[in-house]
């Protein structure tokens, strides 16, 4: 279901279904990887004009084209100056992440321990995206942050989810040094015009 036309749409999608058909999931994210970055670098995606509208107070998410017929979706994230995410998950989904406008810190997390509802985490491994790269994740390495750094300028990131993600749990840190606290936060979605 494409939610807007917009120039590459086509190109995008018909690269999307062309890699969830491999056989596994590392060969889908590669794909999809591969694909993203050719064709941003390349110029072929050209977002509708919304998504350079930010949210006040938070990220702004907006659906472009869910799959019927295999389940994904692709979202487009705006990100206004300095605004991010605390540590979160994908609710157990594959994603690959690309980089669209602008630049991303995005640190990539592994929980190391959970007791009695308090979560420590280990960064592994942090990257500052920029336009025409792209980054993936699979369950259960899907923890992570993306933060725009920038005090003036907004980010655009585009994001392929292995189904329609609604909800994830988020960490937030707990007094002292306790570790984290997981809440479900239910995920909605910005207008596309």
């Amino acid at each position: 279901m494409l939610t807007t036309e917009f120039p590459g749409c086509r190109q995008l999608i018909d690269a999307i279904d062309t890699a969830v058909a491999q056989a596994s999931t590392p060969a889908i994210t590669d794909s999809l990887r591969n694909s993203l970055c050719r064709l941003i670098r390349g110029n072929q995606i050209q977002l509708p004009g919304c998504v350079l509208e930010t949210a006040e107070g938070r990220y702004a998410r907006r659906e472009l084209y869910r799959s019927e017929d295999h389940g994904y979706c692709v979202v487009a994230m705006t990100w206004g100056p300095g605004q991010g995410t605390p540590i979160h998950d994908h609710a157990g989904m594959w994603c690959v992440e690309g980089v669209w406008r602008g630049a991303l810190d995005v640190v990539q997390y592994e929980r190391t321990e959970d007791v009695e509802g308090h979560y420590r985490f280990q960064p592994v491994g942090s990257v500052q995206a920029g336009p025409g790269s792209a980054g993936s994740l699979i369950p259960p390495h899907e923890y992570h942050t993306i933060r725009n750094p920038s005090e003036q300028d907004i980010a655009v990131s585009l994001h392929i989810y292995s189904g329609n993600m609604t909800r994830c749990a988020v960490f937030q840190p707990l007094a002292g040094d306790h570790g984290y606290e997981r809440c479900e936060r239910q995920l909605g979605l910005d207008p596309v015009h």
